[in-house]
């Protein structure tokens, strides 16, 4: 629509009773936001536009055939509680359930066959040295340097590094290779290469500082806190889902948001700053708000704030993002060779696998297949095959059944599936992030009203997204 056909709406000066609030962008910190915003102030007078159909961005379950399947996230952290505590004034709580104690464990490929992850082995660490030590994943020398990071003297400055760096140096390369890269791909999708230390995973870095070793840290944790069970890779215990899905929590978050206050199929096209207010042109109307929350890509936000500031604009840009496709294979149990003894696997970029990772999600929360089938969800993508994020669903089928039904023994057609593709979805931390988004806080801060969350910026978990978008709400409400 051109721009004299658009109606300019609510052009008026507006009582600080009456304040106009604009939400862009209806993934989980963007209704995160909102909903703080009503929660806290019921007579809030909020727009949320958002450009697909539906609100939860990348959140989303499918029920179908008895098979309970998220297309992206499947859970969420606990040591961190943004996420529980909006579960609970939800009325959620007593839907959160636990991953299953008993496969609390993952596997990782080593030359085209499954191993399991030496206990203990968490991300980056390992908490006890045995199980590395007997486990067939690393060679004789690649133990022997692993096990010499004891007596490395840790590096004292405060300067960012990339993973890829920071496990070589501390651990060898063939740990980081072999057991680390495949486990923090599996999170981030990320070029380790490129990917930040302190953006991501800084109480390692943390550790090194602090006790001169991970060894030596994680022993010392491990004595502190003495668990009845032993994990490797994530640690699962400190993970839940909702029984009902995860988009049970989009729509408890809409169903609290006033009527006609969500604007579904409507694009933000771009902004403008008119004195302390803002102009928000979308694909149907211009509308004036004294508040913008911004809770878009950072891609989109650059696009929209150009006209606004062209230097903050670049520095949105420059995040760089990645994607993948989420392939979810249901089989019969007897289908399947392996016994899927734990919680997922994970595949080594030195493998040359299209897999990223696979989780074994029917053996993570046990009701989401009826009974006698198994649901496995395959990732594929990120920055090591950016490509395959897009590949049409008939050339990405095939490939993603070949690799997996030949590492998990898998015979016959499988029962169920589908394809989610999530191209340019996953901002990439690289090194100096955090410095990064630094810049970027202090311009817009020096812009009036304008708030900006989003996975791109301090963490890319739910619960991370969720606390981004409530913050904003209450520094907004905080200034009324």
């Amino acid at each position: 629509m051109e721009s004299d056909e658009l109606r300019v709406m609510n052009d008026e000066p507006i009582s600080k009773q009456s304040r106009r609030i604009a939400v862009i962008g209806g993934g989980i910190a963007g209704l995160s936001a909102a909903h703080r915003l009503v929660e806290l102030d019921p007579s809030c007078d909020l727009t949320l536009f958002e450009a697909a159909d539906r609100l939860g961005g990348v959140i989303s379950t499918v029920h179908r055939d008895g098979f309970q399947v998220e297309r992206s996230a499947d859970n969420f952290i606990t040591t961190i509680p943004w996420g529980i505590n909006l579960c609970k004034r939800l009325g959620l709580a007593d839907q959160l359930i636990q991953t299953n104690p008993d496969y609390r464990r993952t596997f990782v490929v080593h030359r085209g066959r499954l191993h399991r992850l030496p206990d203990g082995f968490l991300m980056m660490a390992p908490t006890r040295i045995w199980p590395l030590a007997v486990s067939p994943i690393l060679s004789p020398m690649g133990k022997l340097r692993a096990a010499l990071e004891y007596f490395i003297p840790p590096r004292k400055d405060a300067a960012d590094e990339s993973m890829a760096s920071f496990v070589r140096r501390r651990l060898g390369s063939e740990v980081f290779d072999r057991l680390v890269e495949p486990l923090v791909s599996a999170v981030y999708a990320a070029d380790m290469e490129k990917l930040s230390v302190l953006a991501t995973l800084s109480r390692f870095r943390e550790m090194e500082i602090k006790h001169g070793s991970l060894i030596r840290a994680m022993r010392k944790q491990m004595r502190v806190h003495k668990q009845g069970r032993t994990e490797s890779g994530a640690r699962y215990s400190m993970f839940v889902t909702l029984r009902d899905g995860l988009s049970s929590l989009v729509e408890a978050m809409a169903a609290r948001l006033p009527g006609g206050s969500v604007r579904l199929n409507t694009k933000v096209e771009w902004l403008e700053l008119i004195g302390n207010r803002w102009r928000v042109w979308t694909n149907s109307t211009v509308e004036d708000f004294d508040t913008t929350i911004l809770a878009t890509s950072s891609t989109v936000a650059a696009t929209l704030l150009a006209k606004v500031d062209a230097k903050l604009s670049v520095e949105l840009a420059s995040i760089q993002h990645s994607g993948t496709a989420i392939v979810s294979l249901g089989y019969n149990e007897q289908q399947i060779g392996h016994p899927l003894d734990g919680m997922g696997a994970v595949v080594p970029a030195i493998e040359n696998s299209p897999i990223l990772a696979c989780s074994f999600s029917s053996r993570k929360y046990a009701h989401r297949v009826p009974q006698g089938k198994a649901l496995l969800r395959v990732f594929v993508g990120g920055a090591r095959r950016p490509d395959l994020a897009e590949m049409p669903d008939d050339h990405l089928l095939p490939l993603v059944r070949e690799h997996t039904e030949k590492l998990f023994q898998i015979h016959g057609e499988p029962v169920f599936c589908d394809i989610a593709h999530w191209p340019g979805t996953m901002p990439q931390y690289h090194v100096d992030h955090v410095e990064l988004v630094a810049g970027i806080e202090v311009k817009v801060s020096s812009l009036p009203n304008l708030h900006l969350v989003g996975n791109a910026y301090h963490g890319v978990g739910i619960p991370d997204c969720i606390h981004g978008g409530e913050l904003a709400a209450e520094k907004i409400l905080a200034s009324i």
